[in-house]
């Protein structure tokens, strides 16, 4: 694999996650911030994977990465899954708590989940998921993450906000860790996915 490798997306949280993951095996990581239309399917993979059928028509070259993910709330019937990047820019954090209003505690159970896409150097594609389950906070807590952050809390964790913990413990038990946690595991079985 050449490095540093590249990946796609706009989002400089995502990149610094990302590459703080890879870093603790050496790989580097490149952001490419061009951005690829994102279409609205049913999957985050067949976001991820429309995404790098966009890419590859217009001169990326493999080895590369790209992500999608969502945040599904269960008192939502799972919205805003995978509309959650229009969610957040149209409704903001605001905006969902205002959609749970009502709802019941049970309601407030959530996920996140990540897919992210290996673009291996022949073309080949290597899905890897991440989910991390939790819950919606009453009102947004922390400084730090992005997104969502700091409306959710994980299961699994001491009852903080992703946005009030630092990176690496976010990384431990969130959706992109653990979908970068199954991509590494994949290259140390295989020496490549």
């Amino acid at each position: 694999m050449s490095l540093p490798l590249t990946f796609y997306t706009t989002n400089k949280g995502k990149v610094a996650e990302l590459a703080a993951q890879l870093a603790q095996v050496g790989l580097a990581v490149r952001q490419d911030a061009r951005g690829y239309p994102e279409v609205q399917a049913d999957t985050l993979e067949e976001v991820a994977q429309a995404g790098a059928d966009w890419l590859l028509a217009n001169g990326a070259t493999p080895p590369f990465l790209l992500e999608d993910s969502g945040l599904f709330v269960d008192g939502l019937n799972g919205f805003p899954g995978v509309y959650s990047r229009h969610a957040l820019d149209t409704l903001g954090l605001p905006g969902l708590l205002a959609l749970l209003r009502g709802v019941p505690a049970s309601g407030r159970a959530a996920r996140f989940e990540a897919c992210l896409l290996y673009v291996d150097p022949a073309g080949r594609r290597h899905a890897f998921t991440g989910r991390c389950a939790g819950r919606i906070a009453e009102a947004g807590t922390g400084a730090g993450g992005f997104g969502f952050d700091p409306l959710f809390v994980p299961d699994g964790g001491d009852g903080r906000t992703f946005a009030a913990m630092a990176p690496g413990e976010k990384a431990v038990l969130g959706h992109r860790g653990r979908a970068v946690a199954a991509f590494l595991a994949s290259l140390r079985q295989t020496g490549k996915p």
